[in-house]
């Protein structure tokens, strides 16, 4: 199972919920046979998608069986999964970000960086959390003109970030 949103708080009187999305396409709800939602901790109950649509920036999501706004508030704050087998893949070269943590990150000339250890979620920017091999943390934009390549075989990912990102991070934390 893999954690694709957060439940925030229901929508309306019939049982919307409104959703923040890790996902990067807002049509990853309406092509799946169902999603699964649970308290972390908790085990997952499956939930019927019935309807889907985006709504300032946020996914708006009817589930079969939550048709009023009690019921929908009782699923805020619940993690919305799905199970892996279950994710559409457009192409080859889709990647998912589960899929990058861990991955040794390295420069174009082979200079390791670190490795991938979390992600920040922020409207239209991705961000990877890189820790050195220093324990250093360095915030890397990952778009599309910085990310040369990702290769999960050799779990590597080649990177060439904009001139002093990298020592901008290594500089800050040496004063801590």
């Amino acid at each position: 199972m893999l954690v694709v949103a957060e439940v925030v708080k229901s929508h309306g009187l019939r049982g919307e919920v409104c959703i923040d999305s890790h996902a990067d396409s807002p049509f990853l709800f309406s092509e799946v046979p169902c999603l699964y939602l649970a308290k972390k901790g908790q085990k997952p109950r499956r939930f019927v998608v019935r309807s889907t649509r985006k709504h300032k920036g946020r996914m708006l999501i009817i589930f079969d069986g939550i048709d009023d706004r009690d019921q929908a508030d009782s699923l805020r704050g619940m993690e919305v999964m799905i199970r892996e087998g279950d994710l559409p893949r457009s192409s080859e070269e889709d990647v998912f970000m589960y899929e990058l943590e861990g991955l040794s990150v390295e420069l174009e000339d082979g200079a390791v960086v670190g490795t991938i250890s979390d992600f920040i979620m922020a409207p239209g920017q991705e961000t990877w959390v890189i820790t050195s091999s220093e324990g250093k943390e360095i915030l890397f934009p990952a778009v599309e003109e910085f990310v040369l390549s990702v290769d999960l075989e050799s779990q590597k990912v080649v990177i060439d970030p904009p001139e002093g990102l990298i020592d901008l991070y290594l500089k800050k934390n040496d004063k801590k």
